[in-house]
């Protein structure tokens, strides 16, 4: 088949047709859910050939375990469930090409080429992502047991809360259980949140809360919701309320048979900030592991944004089996510790599908939550121990750069080959010319992402490119120095130098198996170039080449030598 001239011209005619289309950009539709629920066509344009993290910017993230919030006793587990999780949600966050890996046995890199949003990045990756849905407390247990907890709080030398944006200074005791550092951190994530309700708060409650009542009974006031179970505690003492009932001479005495949960968000009444406290149910209806998925969307009524989501056929049953129990009761929907808006009350039984409200929230908060939710919740939450912005000017820079070491490179194979070897020279540099372009189009065809060290290897396998035509052209120049006709030594020479050429690119390629097989993701990039590139160059230097031959000495069959 290949030994003739126009069917060599046709293989090599497809090859190039097919590396320019898949280096043309294209339009795709697909079809998306939007924020009314209805599904919609989306057109995108793909870009042929991505750029990596270091070629755009984006960020660079390393995590580990949050060890003092494990609750599992086989990190090794988590960190495998975590690798799972994320790439779960990076894939739905719709980053090009994301490095998702774990180095070492306890930390994760993540590296979002091209994000805008760093912030947003950010909070996807370490969101918890726990549902769970509990049943408000009906038997006013909390307000029973406020005499005990103030008098365990008393046993520990609070005698007084400071109500401003700061906790009165902690005993001696308190500073040696945890306390102060506890509440430190809860004021500082709570202090925006609530600074205009604070001042509000603060110009009609005095300093400090008197022992008359009880310190924790003078604060945790039923909230006038009709809920049952809710509490509302002023903003401003919310840090401080937190951390004393996070004291385990405190915890001792809370009733066993209900749990207790902050809202997520500070409520506002009377011009003064409050944060709702809901003694819940300590048995789960259901939890987050039984969601198979969930859709952002605006709800058609109010217009405001919530998130739908769909549960597995157990858990359905389940849900369906524990609101039927609790018709008329409130149901408080849980994620990450804090409870979401007003608990609903149920007005029927719930079965695989049912909504989150997010007042207050923004639609794109919605589709961050549905995603996180649809990924699945952290085993152990994950701290971030290193993070970078890579400016996109760095990557243009880079660009720019390795463009013009590939330039440099190519131009000086150019003056070597056609200085050294002549009219044999020129035609390999032809050849080299549609070996770029089988490289190029060959990295589009299987979806690679360029980076850095593969633009390395491309200025590598340029110089590799005419490696084996220095092999050919050599073993060409043996053969009429023998004696043999231009057409003999031209046929020798490419049959005699197979074997040296094969024996040299399989090693090559070997070589960038192994690198992409335990490298990371730069050496990754690397191994992917290198490899399509002796790919190419076996095609160019083998086919290509020899074709370029055969068409010279039928052009001019009475050579009796060869510009070599």
């Amino acid at each position: 088949m290949f030994s003739s001239i126009r069917n060599r011209l046709i293989v090599i005619a497809l090859l190039i047709g097919a590396s320019i289309y898949f280096l043309f950009p294209r339009t795709i539709t697909t079809r998306e859910r939007g924020p009314d629920g209805v599904m919609h066509d989306v057109t995108t344009t793909a870009v042929p050939l991505k750029r990596g993290l270091d070629l755009q910017g984006g960020m660079h993230l390393e995590l580990e375990l949050d060890q003092s919030k494990q609750v599992s006793a086989d990190p090794k587990r988590d960190i495998e469930l975590a690798l799972t999780v994320l790439r779960k949600r990076i894939d739905e966050f719709g980053v090009t090409e994301p490095v998702i890996q774990k180095v070492g046995s306890d930390r994760i890199v993540v590296e979002l080429a091209g994000v805008t949003d760093p912030a947003r990045a950010t909070a996807i990756v370490q969101r918890s992502a726990f549902l769970d849905f509990r049943i408000t407390d009906k038997t006013n247990a909390l307000a029973k047991a406020l005499p005990s907890l103030d008098r365990a709080v008393r046993g520990l030398g609070v005698t007084s809360i400071d109500t401003a944006n700061k906790p009165a200074k902690p005993s001696a005791v308190q500073e040696l259980l945890g306390a102060a550092d506890t509440a430190k951190k809860a004021a500082d994530s709570t202090a925006r949140a609530g600074k205009a309700g604070a001042k509000a708060d603060t110009a009609a409650t005095p300093d400090t809360a008197p022992v008359t009542g009880g310190v924790l009974s003078s604060l945790i006031q039923p909230a006038p919701t009709g809920i049952p179970g809710a509490y509302m505690v002023p903003e401003s003492a919310f840090p401080r309320v937190d951390s004393l009932l996070h004291l385990p001479a405190v915890e001792r005495v809370i009733p066993r048979n209900i749990v207790l949960k902050w809202a997520a968000q500070p409520t506002f009444a009377g011009g003064q900030a409050y944060r709702l406290l809901y003694a819940l149910e300590d048995k789960s209806m259901i939890t987050g592991q039984y969601l198979v998925d969930a859709q952002a969307r605006l709800d058609p009524l109010t217009n405001a944004p919530e998130v739908g989501f769909t549960l597995d056929r157990a858990g359905g049953r389940k849900f369906l089996d524990g609101t039927s129990r609790h018709v008329g009761d409130y149901m408080a929907i849980i994620l990450d510790d804090r409870v979401q808006g007003g608990p609903p009350v149920i007005e029927s039984a719930i079965g695989r599908e049912g909504r989150i409200t997010l007042a207050g929230k923004t639609i794109e908060e919605a589709r961050d939550l549905a995603l996180t939710l649809k990924a699945g919740a952290l085993p152990t939450p994950l701290k971030i121990v290193a993070s970078r912005q890579v400016n996109a000017s760095l990557g243009a820079d880079s660009i720019h750069k390795g463009i013009t070491a590939g330039l440099v490179g190519t131009i000086l194979v150019i003056v070597i080959m056609v200085g050294y070897y002549r009219l044999s020279g020129v035609l390999s540099v032809l050849a080299l010319g549609i070996y770029l372009l089988f490289t190029l189009g060959g990295l589009a065809m299987v979806d690679a992402t360029l980076t850095l060290p593969g633009l390395a290897g491309i200025v590598l396998s340029i110089g590799m490119a005419v490696d084996a035509n220095v092999l050919i052209f050599e073993r060409i120049r043996e053969e009429l120095q023998a004696g043999k006709t231009v057409r003999l030594s031209v046929d020798e020479g490419f049959r005699h130098a197979m074997s040296a050429i094969i024996d040299s690119n399989v090693s090559t390629v070997l070589t960038a198996l192994f690198l992409f097989q335990f490298g990371t993701g730069p050496v990754k990039g690397f191994a992917v170039t290198l490899t399509l590139g002796v790919i190419a160059s076996m095609i160019t230097a083998v086919f290509v080449t020899r074709t370029f031959f055969m068409i010279w000495l039928q052009r001019k069959p009475a050579m009796s030598t060869l510009s070599i």
